[in-house]
């Protein structure tokens, strides 16, 4: 019997965890809708990937996340092509690490938008539908940095705190509605964040460890549920 088609949503796709975790989806069988800001990564992903699952749509748009009229377009354009949103990753951030009393001004309000304010909206758009159906599983990719304070976490860490307390009272939310909701805080993690760090590739985590534990997480039982799960480097953080 085929296997009816699932739709995921994966903000923040082009690079690193997003990357992994999109192609893990279209592996499963999934269609795939991404967003970044680059229009030169987006066309190149659109034509690799549909030519190695020709089965699968991929939708790749171009969108800013610092603007929340790029959130409202690209949650229209999903709405429009998908017929139901299975999965919803909100991966979208900006990692720029500082102290508070010297960063930039507005720093914060930038990283506000892009690392908590985008997966509001997002999710407020599409959750009307997952409601309706009564189905559906939601990741929100917070970090260690969501747990405990860092040296140079700056406005970063305050973003990623108040991501987990969006996901943690979303979970609350929407128990009754049949609908998952999971928190993952990778430490350390392979990506252009850490390129030319000089970090040794051994010490920091895959992204597709990450893929694979969120894959793991959304196959387990229909009452089963992770809230949080937390991945760091054998040897600890950085």
């Amino acid at each position: 019997m085929k296997k009816n088609m699932q739709y995921a949503v994966v903000t923040g796709a082009t690079q690193g965890i997003g990357k992994a975790i999109a192609e893990r989806l279209l592996k499963e069988g999934f269609s795939v809708a991404i967003c970044a800001r680059s229009e030169q990564d987006l066309t190149v992903l659109q034509n690799e990937w549909s030519a190695q699952y020709p089965a699968a749509k991929v939708l790749c748009i171009a969108a800013d996340f610092t603007k929340q009229e790029d959130v409202t377009m690209f949650s229209a354009k999903v709405t429009e092509a998908f017929p139901q949103v299975d999965i919803l990753i909100n991966n979208a951030g900006i990692f720029i690490p500082g102290l508070l009393a010297e960063e930039p001004e507005g720093l914060l309000e930038t990283l506000m938008q892009v690392n908590l304010y985008s997966a509001y909206h997002l999710t407020r758009a599409l959750l009307p539908d997952m409601k309706a159906k009564r189905t559906g599983h939601i990741f929100n990719m917070c970090s260690v940095a969501s747990l405990k304070s860092y040296p140079n976490g700056g406005s970063y860490s305050i973003t990623k705190y108040a991501l987990l307390g969006f996901s943690e009272n979303l979970r609350e939310e929407l128990k009754n509605d049949n609908i998952k909701v999971t928190s993952i805080c990778p430490g350390a993690t392979n990506s252009r964040s850490w390129e030319g760090s000089g970090i040794p590739a051994d010490r920091i985590m895959s992204s597709e460890d990450v893929a694979n534990m969120l894959w793991a997480t959304y196959t387990l039982s229909a009452q089963a549920d992770v809230e949080l799960l937390v991945m760091r480097p054998v040897k600890g953080d950085l």
